[in-house]
């Protein structure tokens, strides 16, 4: 059994999101008293940020960043990993803003990191497809480089590639954040691979992910 888990950050990368966040962020923060939403805007065109700054001004547990460009989900998510290491929360989550990723499974993750060190929402888990909207070509693209992704790394996970899940904040202080370099699906396989060989746990959760 894990060491109690008190407060978790939910990380939001933002690019054009004005018309979902204010429908996201209270639905996230509904789940669980102990999350909280840190939404890091990549100077969106269309005044994400300004809606972010709004809903942080009526809400405690809302935090947002604020960067001058669109510089890449990977380096987003490694600057809020480095903010709420900084503000000591237990757990951090990868979530994205555009509702493929359903805040209804908050709950799930949170159990399960109870037992594990790293939780990954899978879209492939028990041999089941839990996607929707995709055509069957990138659904069949999808599968293969999740397929090659653990036969060249051996991850022992069904789904390498996806991007909602929840770290314990030991596994992001273990992991050496200034070496991680990739980014995109890439990003997602090299985090989990450095946990995973740090010998953290790594273990599943079956989401549904609807395509936007």
């Amino acid at each position: 059994m894990q060491e109690k888990l008190e407060r978790a950050l939910v990380i939001v990368p933002t690019y054009n999101e004005r018309e979902n966040l204010p429908r996201l962020i209270p639905s996230i923060l509904d789940q669980d008293e102990r999350l909280e939403v840190l939404v890091i805007d990549d100077a969106s065109p269309d005044g994400t940020g300004e809606v972010a700054d709004g809903l942080a001004a009526e809400d405690g547990r809302v935090n947002v960043i604020h960067r001058e460009g669109k510089l890449g989900l990977g380096t987003a998510y490694l600057a809020g990993f480095r903010w709420g290491l900084e503000r000591g929360y237990d757990a951090l989550f990868e979530m994205d803003a555009d509702f493929s990723h359903d805040p209804s499974h908050l709950p799930q993750f949170l159990e399960a990191i109870r037992e594990f060190d790293v939780v990954l929402g899978s879209r492939y888990l028990h041999g089941r497809v839990t996607v929707i909207n995709w055509p069957i070509t990138r659904l069949i693209l999808s599968f293969g480089a999740n397929l090659y992704a653990r036969l060249v790394t051996g991850l022992p996970v069904t789904d390498a590639t996806g991007g909602f899940k929840c770290f314990r904040r030991k596994v992001l202080e273990a992991i050496d954040l200034d070496r991680v370099g990739s980014e995109g699906y890439s990003f997602q396989i090299e985090i989990s691979l450095r946990a995973w060989r740090k010998g953290f746990s790594l273990g599943e959760i079956p989401i549904v992910f609807a395509d936007r």
